[in-house]
């Protein structure tokens, strides 16, 4: 054994590996994002509060009280709705997945059987849920053991206090139901702006792209047959998506012209960003390494996989500003409610984004850079 060539050696594959800039953030820069992400997630989980919207229409200091329990049960922070608004509605409009609804005539049916000891008495409290959430029926099953709790103490049977559930969706849908638009829009994603920063980066690298410029190809022409191309492969990927979905999992979505509206937008969206990224990274791997470092965050901050409801505050501030998570409330707008204006909203509001990063990313497109 030679040392002098085992330590020349050694330094070569350390000069290699710092040049490698993918992998140093897949080695150094990517776990750390996950275990931020994860962290800041399951440190929540440990002593997890949720918000709970209760509308007391009873409106009397027995249904206060029952609110005040909820309140210092330490597993809810309670929030009042108006009684004088449409809950249902609210709900829809809020993004909430669940509110208590207190009847009225509680109190009433309170005092007979505590005052008159009417066994018969009872209330039945409504649960206004969303089924999207997967965590609704978490907080459902708090809500069942708080009243259970509440029973137990009045000694009565049957119990006082029952419960009724009722969806804010005129279908029952399951989780995978909401799941598969949000997979739709990673995927669009991922597909758009790797495809790009890899090919951009490889001809450039190569010279092919200065050589362009010499060709009656223009620089439009080339940028419109990518766009084209891109989402190509996105409408095969969604496709292929969908169909294995209602294959195996007999999926019910709404499929209009919403969904090819926002695959477009997410290509056009990633597709300049790609653009913006290969004009700034000096090789492939730094690209990569800077494609890399936008999209991870950006699946597990969007709404993709997890609620926003399960990351604490600032995520979710964070999340509201993700080009991503629009495109997944678009898509369960169109594909899950079939809420139009919201589809709308959404569609606009990441159709500005597009065109913005799309028009930056053809101006940062220079024909007479590349080796």
């Amino acid at each position: 054994m030679n040392p002098r060539i085992v330590v020349a050696n050694l330094i070569v594959s350390i000069k290699s590996f710092y040049r490698a800039r993918s992998t140093l953030f897949f080695m150094i820069a990517f776990p750390i994002i996950l275990i931020l992400v994860f962290g800041a997630l399951f440190m929540k989980q440990d002593n997890m509060s949720f918000d709970l919207c209760v509308q007391d229409l009873d409106h009397t200091d027995s249904s206060a009280q029952l609110v005040k329990t909820l309140d210092i049960d330490g597993r809810f922070n309670v929030i009042k709705i108006d009684p004088a608004i449409n809950a249902t509605q609210y709900t829809k409009d809020n993004k909430l997945n669940l509110v208590l609804m207190i009847p009225k005539g509680y109190e009433g049916s309170f005092m007979q059987r505590m005052a008159l000891h009417n066994p018969d008495a009872s209330v039945t409290l409504t649960y206004l849920y969303d089924p999207s959430s997967i965590f609704v029926s978490m907080k459902m099953q708090i809500l069942n053991s708080v009243f259970a709790g509440i029973n137990q103490k009045m000694s009565g049977k049957p119990p006082f206090i029952r419960s009724a559930e009722t969806s804010i969706l005129a279908k029952k849908y399951r989780f995978i139901d909401f799941f598969v638009p949000g997979i739709i829009a990673m995927s669009v994603m991922t597909l758009s702006l790797f495809g790009t920063v890899n090919l951009n980066t490889e001809l450039r690298q190569k010279g092919v792209i200065r050589k362009l410029s010499t060709t009656p190809i223009t620089r439009t022409d080339w940028i419109l047959s990518n766009i084209l191309y891109q989402f190509i492969l996105a409408v095969i990927s969604t496709m292929a998506m969908l169909l294995v979905s209602y294959a195996v999992f007999r999926i019910n979505l709404h499929i209009d012209a919403w969904l090819p509206l926002f695959i477009v937008l997410d290509v056009f969206a990633f597709v300049g960003i790609g653009m913006i990224l290969t004009r700034f990274a000096k090789d492939a791997e730094s690209a990569a390494a800077a494609a890399n470092a936008i999209s991870f965050p950006m699946m597990f901050l969007s709404g993709s996989f997890f609620p926003l409801e399960m990351m604490p505050g600032f995520m979710q501030t964070v999340a509201r500003i993700l080009p991503l998570y629009y495109v997944n409330e678009g898509l369960r707008a169109s594909m899950v409610f079939n809420d139009h204006m919201a589809a709308l909203r959404y569609s606009a509001i990441i159709g500005v984004f597009a065109a913005v990063v799309f028009i930056l990313g053809i101006i940062a497109t220079n024909w007479e850079e590349g080796q």
